[in-house]
């Protein structure tokens, strides 16, 4: 039995979700960015100074949905390879997958959940 390839299978499924969750960070500082754009442009009134909050708003919904869908295709990916495999290669009576599986469902629904509260906040 070399469970290796199960572990380097994981280990790509972690760095896929690491990458997602920083996608989904960075839309987020970019949609609240249009947030002190505004308080900016309230504090220094300049007519020549136009505030576009919209323009960041949907730049960072966008982000915070490619990294929530980069989740969702990292566990689908995921499973798909470890259906795959053959049982030797599978260590035996280790609950380690099920479980990032799952951490993983939840740090997407999250960026669901992210998604909806940004679209929500564009006023």
């Amino acid at each position: 039995m070399d469970p290796r390839v199960y572990f380097a299978a994981e280990r790509t499924m972690l760095a896929w979700l690491r990458t997602g969750l920083t996608i989904m960070a960075f839309g987020f500082v970019i949609a609240k960015f249009g947030l002190f754009l505004r308080i900016l442009a309230i504090q220094i009134p300049n007519p020549s100074t136009q505030v576009h909050p919209y323009q960041s708003g949907i730049l960072g919904i966008t982000l915070v949905s490619a990294g929530t869908l980069m989740i969702f295709a990292a566990i689908t990916q995921h499973r798909r390879f470890i259906a795959t495999l053959p049982s030797k290669d599978q260590p035996a009576g280790y609950a380690g997958g099920m479980l990032l599986l799952v951490s993983s469902a939840f740090i997407g629904l999250v960026g669901i959940a992210l998604t909806l509260y940004l679209v929500g906040s564009l006023d």
